[in-house]
């Protein structure tokens, strides 16, 4: 099959994360979206160039906050200007593909909406491309919101899972749709273990697609305390009425798309995305993606490392020695450095929380 999709379809780019589990290289002056992560490009930029096959560039839509968006334009310079859309003030996913959705609207209800994380690595593109086609058919052709559930390798806490009916399916571009059956929060460990045993449950990818007049029906049905928002930020958008969509937008609730409409909606449907997936949410998470040396140490920059096994090391501006280590995480940047133990690269989120309390704010 051909990667090209002759279906009326656009991408939005969801790009206004802060990337704190990155600190210190990632800051709210250059997130994790906009850092050379998993490769030397920055990672809206591999996700831009894995979509472009599928899409053209005018297809494809961004959405952040202005400084954010000011650098989009920097990194994607390609990028009409007009689809770099600016949210007032981060609020989560929800109020931001409201307004992204919204926008596309107005051009046309019935485009097929793909609504695509900014900061994720994908390791088999065409695989994935394939499947993307797949499920823009599947959007368009009916009433439904479709996803990609990664099957599980282990039994994560850390991400969301999808039930799903193994039994039925339905075939469309060649691909397999499974109907949902319920989204489910982050599980304790015993739950996710669960969840491998049974088979028919995935991790949540975070990728959405819909059309854009099924997702206000969608909304309208399943979320009513977001359609009221609906409407009203779409008014505002079509009168040009810019401080009237600002102020809609700040009122809604800062929640994910999936609280706010995935956990509740009917008509969801779920294909397999075994494209080589990872969120990239930490940074032991780079140091399992970064190549290594035959002691599994993952080094980025100058590094001298001696007797050390299992242990990250990013420096670009002086050399760093390790020496007799194991499991250690090392990143120094210009005016700060982090060392942690690699089981506890998750607590990097406490750092941020203390320099926020101590009022250190040149150092987020």
């Amino acid at each position: 099959m051909s990667e090209k999709c002759s279906l009326e379809a656009c991408a939005v780019i969801m790009a206004g994360g802060r990337g704190t589990r990155f600190w210190p290289l990632s800051r709210r002056s250059r997130p994790k979206q906009f850092l050379p992560i998993v490769s030397r490009r920055p990672m809206i930029v591999d996700t831009v160039n894995r979509i472009r096959p599928l899409l053209a560039l005018d297809s494809i839509f961004s959405i952040s906050d202005s400084a954010q968006a000011a650098e989009i334009r920097r990194l994607v310079p390609d990028l009409p200007a007009g689809n770099v859309l600016i949210e007032p003030e981060g609020r989560n996913t929800a109020p931001s593909l409201v307004l992204a959705t919204a926008a596309i609207y107005l051009l046309n209800p019935e485009a097929v909406v793909v609504a695509l994380p900014a900061d994720h690595l994908i390791r088999r593109p065409g695989v994935f491309r394939r499947k993307l086609g797949a499920a823009i058919r599947a959007a368009a052709g009916g009433d439904v919101i479709v996803t990609f559930g990664i099957p599980p390798t282990f039994p994560a806490t850390g991400f969301g899972y999808i039930h799903y009916d193994g039994g039925e399916k339905l075939k469309i571009g060649g691909e397999i749709f499974h109907p949902v059956l319920r989204f489910k929060e982050k599980p304790r460990l015993a739950q996710a273990r669960s969840f491998l045993r049974q088979g028919n449950h995935a991790w949540n990818s975070g990728m959405f697609i819909w059309r854009a007049d099924v997702f206000a029906r969608k909304i309208e049905r399943h979320a009513p305390e977001f359609f009221s928002f609906w409407e009203k930020i779409l008014a505002a958008l079509e009168k040009k009425d810019r401080v009237e969509a600002e102020r809609v937008f700040r009122r809604m609730p800062p929640i994910s798309i999936d609280y706010a409409l995935m956990e509740k909606a009917e008509g969801v449907l779920v294909n397999s995305g075994d494209f080589g997936w990872s969120d990239v949410g930490s940074w032991q998470a780079a140091a399992d993606l970064w190549p290594k040396d035959e002691k599994e140490n993952a080094v980025r920059g100058r590094a001298l490392v001696v007797d050390s096994r299992r242990c990250l090391i990013h420096s670009p501006h002086r050399l760093a020695a390790a020496v007799g280590l194991e499991d250690v995480i090392i990143v120094d940047t210009e005016d700060a450095l982090l060392v942690c133990r690699r089981d506890r690269d998750q607590a990097v989120k406490e750092v941020i929380e203390r320099l926020e309390k101590q009022g250190k704010k040149k150092y987020l």
